[in-house]
């Protein structure tokens, strides 16, 4: 018989999180934490308001209905919680590490025994010019060779400079440059902007308009001078034949994985054995999720042996985020086994 329990927690932020979407202080997070006579598995149900679909009023109610199966000493199929991906997500957590030595080891390797780390990009946040530009250098000091940028919220010409100034100090070669306008662009004019961005030597942007719409996402990854990444764009593609019909429809350069938003490890390998079979390029992000959740990401995506610099966050987010082993080392993400978990705030 499983034990089984449900804990919220509102993550709260140290520096406000701003997209073209909106300014986030606090992001909500559902631990499920199982217990039997093998051990202990946790997960986490991490949703951003606003961008997360299944959140709604209903959204405990339906994790606590998970759960309460459990107890019960029934099941709950992840396939059918297709239509709560964050919950499927934080359910295969949980699951996984039951069944492990470790609630916290979901996939044993070189990355949880310290010995290799995780090349990730350096995120700059919205801001102000100045805050941008301040958050820049700091990252570049800290060694890494690719940021990423978010665009859409300031004036587009202040944008332009940002990138220019970035560009008279390091070339191409030298530093690559992500960005992601998080759909904020029109499609009335969304060609003319990435003409002006490619002048700066951009590796990608992420969801250049909004999503849901294929026909016109199509058209600017055949135009685009700039390598187009779909994000959003993924969210509530659930089964293979629409994922596939994505990928012929769009045909993207890149996607990019988010298990949070699109339904766990399952899916994500899904999309990568697609992508695969259209030559599409994929790396995985981070989804603001607390340690639990950047734990698990982290640990399945170094198992993948990406080719690419991944978009994984550091944990430093957070002013009451769990205490972890995950640390960063210049612009690599490490696990140090040395270190121990406080799930005391899971437990409490």
């Amino acid at each position: 018989m499983i034990k089984a329990t449900v804990k919220k927690h509102d993550l709260k932020f140290i520096h406000p999180g701003t997209t073209s979407r909106g300014t986030l202080y606090t992001k909500p997070s559902w631990f499920i934490c199982f217990r039997n006579q093998n051990g202990v598995g946790i997960g986490e149900c991490s949703v951003i308001p606003g961008l997360n679909p299944e959140y709604d009023s209903s959204y405990e109610t339906k994790i606590r209905e998970v759960v309460d199966a459990f107890k019960r000493g029934g099941e709950y199929k992840l396939s059918d919680l297709d239509h709560y991906p964050s919950i499927q997500f934080g359910l295969e957590q949980a699951l996984l590490g039951l069944k492990g030595a470790s609630p916290s080891v979901l996939f044993p390797s070189d990355f949880t025994q310290g010995k290799k780390g995780i090349p990730i990009n350096g995120l700059i946040w919205m801001g102000s010019r100045e805050k941008m530009e301040v958050g820049i250098r700091r990252k570049l000091q800290e060694g890494f060779k690719v940021l990423k940028l978010k665009v859409g919220a300031l004036e587009f010409d202040q944008e332009l400079e940002i990138l220019s100034n970035i560009r008279k100090a390091f070339l191409p070669e030298d530093l690559e440059i992500r960005l992601d306008a998080n759909g904020a662009f029109q499609a009335s004019n969304v060609l003319e902007k990435l003409h002006k961005l490619s002048e700066h030597a951009i590796h990608s942007i992420e969801q250049p308009i909004r999503q849901g719409q294929w026909e016109v996402m199509a058209t600017i990854c055949k135009k685009s001078p700039i390598p187009i990444a779909l994000d959003e764009e993924l969210i509530g593609v659930v089964d293979s034949s629409q994922m596939e019909s994505l990928l012929k429809t769009i045909a993207p350069q890149f996607i990019i994985l988010k298990p949070s938003l699109v339904g766990g490890f399952g899916k994500s390998d899904e999309w990568i054995r697609l992508a695969e079979k259209y030559q599409v390029e994929w790396w995985s992000t981070s989804a603001l999720e607390s340690n639990v959740g950047l734990n698990a990401i982290s640990q399945w995506v170094f198992m993948k042996r990406p080719g690419l610099v991944q978009g994984l966050g550091t944990g430093q987010l957070y002013s009451n985020n769990l205490s972890s082993p995950l640390n960063l080392r210049g612009p690599k993400l490490f696990y140090d086994p040395e270190v121990k978990w406080d799930h005391s705030l899971i437990f409490s």
